[in-house]
């Protein structure tokens, strides 16, 4: 009997297609809390810059789409839990709503997934709660070495929100998603970390060109799969951005005032958020000899 060639359904492909389409847009208009403790300044400024989509969004991960929804949903069933053992979860202001952070004019913030009191082993302290599922490689790594040695980014998040909320504590709630094992680890708020991460997230904000590379070998274990790898490790000039406001070498956050405003440097104007996206007819990118940086 012949064997049919192995192929990818096409159904499922077209699960991870659909996916896709109906993905949330990914440019976000802030510096997210959840990315600030990743090590390489240059790779958030080009996300803050709206510099391109990431892989999964152009096609190439469609299935990561569907673990970001996986984390959603494991984030109800932490909550019940934790109800269901007397802990008080305060998820937000009102229903549907979570708690938001921000700071530096509203161009860097966040969503905290809870705030906990109630904790067996400190149930007169509010804790930030955090939320995240493991596979078992990373949950073992995670039992073995700590939230601040095995996901410093995750470790990063929990401390500005911390800071942001005014909570003296954090807890890490972990779930392994291949045996449903759970892991708890609790911590104390560090306002001097915070502030290093809070002027970490100024410095890129208020960046007009690309900051320091982390290597300059193409091949550290960093910039192999970093989505931005080549516009960062060619001349520059040669990986051009999308176009938008953000791109351009003529617009400027304003770090006053709140709601993450952004000026064009031809009128002196505000750019509303749509308008970014959009940019104009005078564009001109950044790395470009066509015009000089704003205010140059």
């Amino acid at each position: 009997m012949a064997t049919l060639p192995k192929m990818q359904s096409p159904t499922i492909a077209e699960i991870y297609h659909s996916l896709i389409q109906s993905a949330s847009d990914w440019r976000r208009d802030h510096l997210g809390c959840s990315l600030i403790g990743d090590p390489c300044e240059r790779k958030l400024w080009y996300s803050f810059r709206w510099w391109r989509p990431p892989g999964f969004i152009t096609g190439r991960e469609g299935r990561i789409l569907r673990l970001f929804r996986r984390g959603q949903i494991e984030e109800d069933w932490f909550i019940s839990d934790l109800k269901a053992v007397g802990v008080t979860v305060s998820d937000g202001p009102e229903p549907g709503r979570q708690w938001r952070a921000s700071a530096h004019g509203g161009h860097f913030g966040g969503s905290m997934d809870a705030a906990l009191l109630g904790l067996k082993e400190a149930p007169k302290t509010w804790h930030v709660g955090e939320f995240k599922t493991h596979n078992t490689k990373s949950f073992n790594a995670l039992q073995k070495n700590g939230v601040r040695k095995s996901k410093p980014v995750h470790f990063a998040q929990m401390l500005i929100y911390a800071e942001l909320f005014g909570l003296p504590r954090w807890a890490y709630l972990a779930l392994c998603k291949d045996d449903d094992r759970l892991y708890l680890e609790r911590g104390e708020a560090d306002g001097y970390f915070a502030g290093e991460l809070l002027e970490k997230a100024r410095r890129i904000i208020e960046a007009s060109a690309p900051p320091a590379k982390i290597s300059e070998d193409p091949d550290y274990y960093l910039c192999r799969w970093c989505d931005f790898s080549d516009a960062c490790q060619l001349k520059q000039g040669q990986a051009s951005p999308m176009k938008s406001c953000r791109s351009c070498k003529k617009s400027k956050p304003i770090l006053e005032g709140e709601g993450g405003q952004w000026v064009c440097g031809l009128d002196g104007k505000g750019i509303d958020s749509q308008a970014q996206r959009a940019g104009c007819d005078k564009y001109s990118p950044i790395g470009s000899p066509a015009l000089p940086l704003f205010g140059g």
